[in-house]
């Protein structure tokens, strides 16, 4: 789209002006025909989903905190009835039921980038461990052999991942995902955090013995400078968030774990009984690889949108000028700033833009005082905390009272009288970790 045509869109304006909005997605098509077109498919994430059961032992061993889910990193799904009834009573009404994913309390990480994250550190593990022979093709066929896999703990294996860096760019999450697990195999771990990340993420980083460069730019700055970093070492791996497929998959295989705990809470998904579900957004590695497993799980029964800060709504930017990373919020006079770190991204991942093309329904913007209003209510309905940016998703529930957009999307995407069935899911992406001094003063803001 044109600069002088982007302009003029109604959405854009919005966006300029720093107000909250909806954009419903005029490119989305019925998921049967959009999945020929994807650069990924169910295989892709079913191998995922393996090379995951394969590395739980040793994650069990390095972890003991997973010992009880026997090495697998998931998050509970929860009703949170008491939170519906405290948003029903501030005006927020919606057909059906809620649910809380709690990504906020995934162990190891904290947040939702301990799967994509801690995935992709796991991938570049075996592959490295494979060429020097520290496993081999049998053992990464099928299920593996758990002790090779424990082996990698043990002092040859550590001695040569120690030779090894990994390093990525990060507002915070990604970088406490990357970095513990990192560290945690052996690897010299070095995480690039702009300015926008919060103090004590950096110093837990620092506490497991992760290098943190800090910088007083953005976070694309941030990635800027690391991917240039880890260049210069011929040792180095970087994660980069804008554009890998592994970080990607990481986060896609959360849809199969999904069917079953639906399955398992006798939550029925068609398209008579639809599921919404509403994802924070930053750079869109983390919603953009779970909205496009939902898709392939659940196709066009499940409807996604992604929730953005007013000062930082990058992807739906890039989405709705068709620029994809090509755009900036910058560029739209916004300064990229929120008390929402995780989400504080300028400009959006072309790689996950071009995915969500035709699969993704929509996205909104929120303005960070909601954030903590969403996070004060939920603690004090249901006693469960999450930090700022993992509250951006109750912003979705706001849209089906009053919003023509969301009306005339429902109209057209969702069976008539199907909302009285429907099942509304927050993602929740972190919480976990935050000290409790910092929760304190976030349950005090706006008091």
């Amino acid at each position: 789209m044109a600069e002088k045509t982007w302009r003029k869109d109604p959405v854009l304006k919005k966006l300029e002006a720093a107000e909250e909005c909806l954009w419903i997605n005029p490119d989305r098509r019925p998921f049967a025909e959009a999945k020929k077109d994807l650069p990924l498919g169910m295989q892709d994430m079913e191998e995922a989903s393996l090379r995951l059961a394969r590395f739980a032992p040793l994650i069990e061993k390095l972890f003991p905190q997973t010992r009880e889910a026997g090495g697998i990193i998931e998050s509970a799904l929860t009703p949170i009835p008491k939170m519906q009834q405290r948003l029903l009573a501030r005006g927020t009404a919606f057909p059906g039921q809620l649910f809380l994913k709690r990504d906020s309390d995934l162990p190891i990480a904290g947040s939702v980038k301990a799967r994509g994250g801690i995935y992709e550190v796991l991938k570049h593990t075996e592959d490295l461990a494979l060429q020097e022979g520290l496993l081999s093709k049998e053992d990464v066929s099928g299920a593996g052999n758990p002790q090779a896999y424990l082996a990698l703990s043990e002092e040859r294996a550590r001695t040569f991942f120690a030779r090894h860096s990994v390093q990525v760019g990060s507002t915070g999450n990604l970088g406490m995902s990357i970095g513990i697990m990192s560290a945690a195999l052996g690897y010299r771990a070095i995480v690039h955090m702009s300015s926008d990340a919060k103090q004590w993420k950096k110093d837990l980083l620092r506490s497991r013995g992760v290098t943190v460069v800090e910088y007083t730019s953005d976070y694309s700055e941030a990635v800027k400078q690391g991917r240039e970093a880890s260049k210069q070492d011929p040792m180095s791996y970087f994660v980069d968030d804008e554009n890998s497929r592994d970080l990607f998959l990481g986060y896609a295989v959360a849809a199969l774990r999904l069917q079953g705990q639906l399955e398992a809470a006798g939550v029925l998904v068609k398209e008579d009984h639809p599921l919404f579900v509403y994802l924070p957004c930053g750079v869109g590695g983390a919603p953009g690889g779970i909205t496009f497993g939902l898709k392939q799980v659940f196709g066009d029964a499940v409807h996604c949108f992604f929730v953005e800060p007013v000062q930082a709504p990058g992807m739906l930017a890039g989405m709705a000028s068709g620029l994809q990373n090509h755009i900036c919020v910058q560029n739209l006079g916004l300064t990229g700033k929120t008390e929402a770190d995780g989400l504080a991204v300028g400009r959006p991942s072309g790689f996950v833009g071009g995915v969500m093309t035709t699969i993704l329904d929509g996205a909104c913007t929120v303005r960070d005082e909601r954030l903590f209003s969403f996070l004060r209510d939920l603690y004090d309905t249901e006693k469960i905390f999450l930090e700022p940016s993992a509250c951006a998703g109750f912003r979705g529930l706001s849209l089906f009272a009053g919003e023509p957009a969301m009306a005339a999307y429902l109209q057209g995407a969702v069976p008539a009288g199907a909302m009285a069935r429907a099942t509304h899911l927050v993602w929740a992406t972190g919480g976990r970790l935050v000290p409790d001094e910092v929760r304190r003063e976030y349950l005090s803001i706006g008091k």
